[in-house]
């Protein structure tokens, strides 16, 4: 998808946006945004009065002695997407953007953010507070802003281990001490208006949605444990995909995750849940064992006693095994250093990274149930958008109603990208009700969009025009599957990391001067985060394994006009080589086919959802799955003439599998870019096959 920011995998709130699309100066004669050098000040309806928050906050400050305090945009769990009783940056500022920090001195209130959100800041801030786009760091304005010996606070339960390295070391020998507060000042400043915190049930998973029992998961890590190295006595579990995991359990203090507010502590011995104990049925409780003391009994314990319970158990003669990627500075803290075994992922995480059969197959049977649901939707389009009955807004709330009337169903995976032209070239972009634009048949529409089911999660971006594209939108379209095509179809050793084999993905784009400035791919789990952190193709991800799975999602955007994105989901799974050696490649899992009106190739594989479409006499779904999917060779004349834009890349060719849905992958030796009337047979030893000259 188009990436939130990646809390639940901390990743893409830093590496997208500046390329991505380049922001202007706010033109202040306009009327959607503030004005803060007028006299008296202009804001726009849209602009949130912060006045009296500023003042409770810094009533706070002066209590606890500080000059500074950072607000950063995440929880204590470093999640990608927080709960509303969390969302401190926003009501403090009245910024609602995913990613910002702001810094409230006595005197004055600051936020930080990328260029993706400075227009959306200048229209929901009002004048107390100063935007920072470039060049001007948070260390740097503290220094310029506070007196030495003043004091900067921070709630240590927001700030990752390696924010908290990177302040400190800043403010080194600057006679500024950087202060962990424990306590959130902007909630004691918030107050009784803050949110409540949920307190929805917590409930397991039935045995036909998993694919191991958590007993099983649990002697695993034990086993993992006793192997180490290091000899870990205990894992702590901060991430709340990982005690979601480690229990089959699951409920919804989140939004877009089925997740709840927890830490695990499992120790050799012991193993204890921090979580609201409110919230379990008696049956969810028997099904913890949660009634005795022995090591495969879930003890739970208050969620916000984890700190005090973790530093008692850090003084004895004990190892404490941590995830540094999730775990906050808060518990950090409190643990000797010499008692820590790091590494940057806990062993949780890197092992619900790597499916089993069942989780596989699971992972498999929602993709073809949300695949009807985004063919139901596409079929709806080509039908009504024609007739200027459809807009961004409304189409995103009918493709989850589509969704919905899928088996096992349990909300979206995130907040819909409904985007038509120039809005598709625009990061973040989610249509609303009140803004928002009709859908055309003379401009591209981008569909990124994803469901969260019992048995899996889905993500999946289709990019169609109903009208006439130009030649060089139907060129981008084609290098950006082609790219999308070349990483999918590839080959490579296994343990290689996605960041080696990930400019396979951009060559296409590459060739001619063109290029995307977000990430190429993130995991995905089974009814867990949409972006599952650590699979997918940048440094900082562990390298491939068989049973991932990752999103393949090149794109390009032209800013201010169009937006493209390609984004398959496929599993990573043995390749059959020639000589002997572990090879890996990739099966895609995602069958929805691509805009024959943009190019005419897909890589849909028939024997899934065509039978599904029968299945359910959805005749006019499948006829026009049918159409969108049938050879080339039916449309095109075999001859050689005339290459133009808008065609498969050099060294690609269209393979015609039983049923005739065409498959293209990369050959050797082709050299021009062809038209479709370049397409000639060639009898392979594997069938027919027409390839690119």
């Amino acid at each position: 998808m188009a990436w939130a920011h990646w809390g639940c995998c901390l990743w893409l709130v830093l590496l997208c946006a500046p390329a991505w699309s380049r922001s202007n100066a706010v033109n202040l004669q306009r009327t959607d945004v503030r004005n803060c050098s007028t006299n008296p000040p202009f804001l726009p309806v849209t602009a949130v009065n912060t006045t009296a928050r500023i003042t409770a906050l810094r009533q706070q400050l002066q209590a606890q002695n500080l000059s500074a305090y950072i607000i950063p945009d995440t929880d204590a769990h470093m999640s990608e997407y927080i709960g509303r009783q969390d969302a401190r940056r926003a009501w403090i500022t009245g910024f609602t953007g995913t990613a910002g920090t702001a810094v409230v001195t006595m005197g004055k209130a600051a936020l930080w953010t990328d260029s993706r959100y400075w227009t959306q800041a200048e229209r929901q801030m009002d004048c107390n507070w100063d935007l920072h786009k470039e060049g001007n760091t948070i260390v740097s304005w503290l220094l310029n802003e506070i007196p030495a010996g003043g004091r900067v606070g921070f709630d240590p339960f927001l700030f990752s281990i390696d924010s908290w390295k990177s302040y400190d070391s800043a403010l080194q020998g600057s006679d500024r001490q950087l202060m962990s507060i424990p306590v959130n000042l902007v909630d004691l400043a918030w107050g009784s208006e803050r949110p409540p915190v949920p307190s929805q049930p917590i409930y397991a998973l039935q045995e036909a949605f998993i694919g191991s029992t958590w007993q099983e998961k649990v002697a695993d890590i034990r086993n993992q444990m006793r192997t180490h190295s290091k000899a870990p006595t205990a894992v702590l579990l901060s991430a709340l995909d990982e005690t979601a995991w480690l229990f089959n359990l699951r409920s919804s203090d989140i939004p877009y995750n089925p997740f709840f507010y927890s830490y695990t502590l499992l120790t050799d011995t012991s193993i204890r849940l921090f979580a609201n104990s409110s919230r379990f049925s008696p049956e969810t409780l028997q099904y913890l064992n949660s009634s005795c003391t022995g090591p495969m009994c879930v003890q739970l314990e208050d969620y916000n006693q984890v700190r005090d319970r973790v530093q008692a158990y850090a003084q004895g003669d004990v190892k404490i095994w941590i995830g540094t990627s999730y775990t906050t500075y808060g518990l950090y803290e409190v643990i000797p250093k010499e008692k820590l075994v790091e590494d940057t992922y806990s062993p949780v995480m890197v092992t619900k990274a790597v499916k089993n059969s069942k989780e596989q197959a699971l992972l498999k049977a929602t993709h073809v149930r949300d695949a009807v649901a985004v063919i139901r939707y596409l079929v709806w389009l080509e039908k009504n958008v024609p007739q200027g009955t459809v807009d961004e807004f409304s189409g995103a709330e009918f493709v989850e109603k589509l969704r919905g009337e899928e088996n096992f169903f349990s909300g979206s995976s995130f907040e819909t990208i409904s985007a038509s032209g120039l809005n598709a070239a625009l990061a973040h972009y989610s249509p609303s009700e009140e803004v928002h634009r009709k859908l055309s048949t003379d401009e591209m529409y981008l569909l990124d969009s994803g469901g969260q089911y019992w048995d899996g999660t889905t993500d999946i971006t289709r990019t169609v025009h109903w009208g006439t594209p130009s030649a060089f939108q139907k060129e981008a379209y084609t290098r950006v599957l082609m790219g999308n095509i070349d990483l999918s179809r590839l080959i490579f050793p296994a343990s290689t990391s996605g960041r080696v084999v990930e400019a396979f993905a951009r060559k296409a784009l590459w060739d001619v001067g063109l290029n995307y400035g977000h990430g190429t791919g993130h995991g995905i789990g089974n009814f867990l985060c949409v972006h599952e952190w650590p699979v997918g193709f940048q440094s900082s991800n562990i390298a491939m394994a068989k049973g991932m799975f990752t999103s393949i999602e090149p794109g390009y955007y032209q800013d201010g006009e169009f937006g493209i994105r390609i984004e398959d989901v496929a599993l990573v799974v043995e390749a059959q080589t020639k000589y002997p050696g572990t090879y890996l490649t990739f099966e895609v899992v995602s069958l929805v086919p691509y805009d024959r009106n943009l190019i005419d190739v897909s890589l849909l594989s028939p024997e899934h959802v065509g039978p599904e479409l029968q299945r359910r006499q959805l005749w006019e779904e499948f006829q026009w799955l049918q159409q969108h999917t049938e050879p080339l060779s039916a449309r095109a004349p075999h001859t050689s003439s005339t290459p133009h834009f808008g065609l498969p890349t050099p060294g690609h060719e269209i393979e015609e599998p039983t049923g005739g849905f065409p498959l293209v992958k990369p050959v050797t030796g082709g050299k021009a870019v062809g038209s479709p009337q370049n397409l000639l047979p060639q009898k392979r030893a594997n069938g027919t096959a027409l390839t690119i000259l």
